[in-house]
């Protein structure tokens, strides 16, 4: 279980890796101002999305359900974790709706709110990993 849980840590760190970036990508796109910049940032983002963080949710998802399925994790902290997972999964979701608007041209946010959007997943980062580790309840 032990290769598990590296795997799930791994996976998890490649997720949110990806997580932190795309918000930044997207607070440059918005203030590119030359075609062939803001062609390089739909790439960018594109790959971001699609290449390491979707298949690092994924993976961190199924190799956290495995940790669960093996230790049989119980409480109050894992039911806090799972919220704080699910809320992760819909920002990740919601990234992959602002990238289809970038792609199409059709971004309706300036650099400030996407400077604010990413600062999401470091509080859910600090929460999950304080009650996985603390476990207070």
């Amino acid at each position: 279980m032990l290769w598990i849980k590296s795997l799930h840590i791994i996976f998890m760190v490649t997720w949110f890796a990806g997580l932190f970036y795309l918000p930044r990508l997207f607070v440059y796109h918005t203030m590119c101002a030359d075609q062939a910049g803001i062609d390089r940032f739909k790439v960018m983002e594109r790959k971001l999305y699609y290449g390491i963080m979707t298949p690092g949710a994924l993976l961190t998802l199924i190799f956290g359900s495995w940790l669960w399925l093996g230790y049989g994790f119980s409480g109050a902290w894992l039911h806090a974790k799972l919220a704080l997972v699910v809320l992760l999964i819909a920002y990740h979701v919601y990234c992959g709706k602002l990238l289809i608007d970038f792609k199409h041209d059709r971004n309706q946010h300036g650099h400030i709110y996407y400077r604010w959007f990413n600062e999401i997943p470091v509080v859910i980062l600090f929460a999950v990993v304080i009650l996985v580790v603390v476990k207070p309840w």
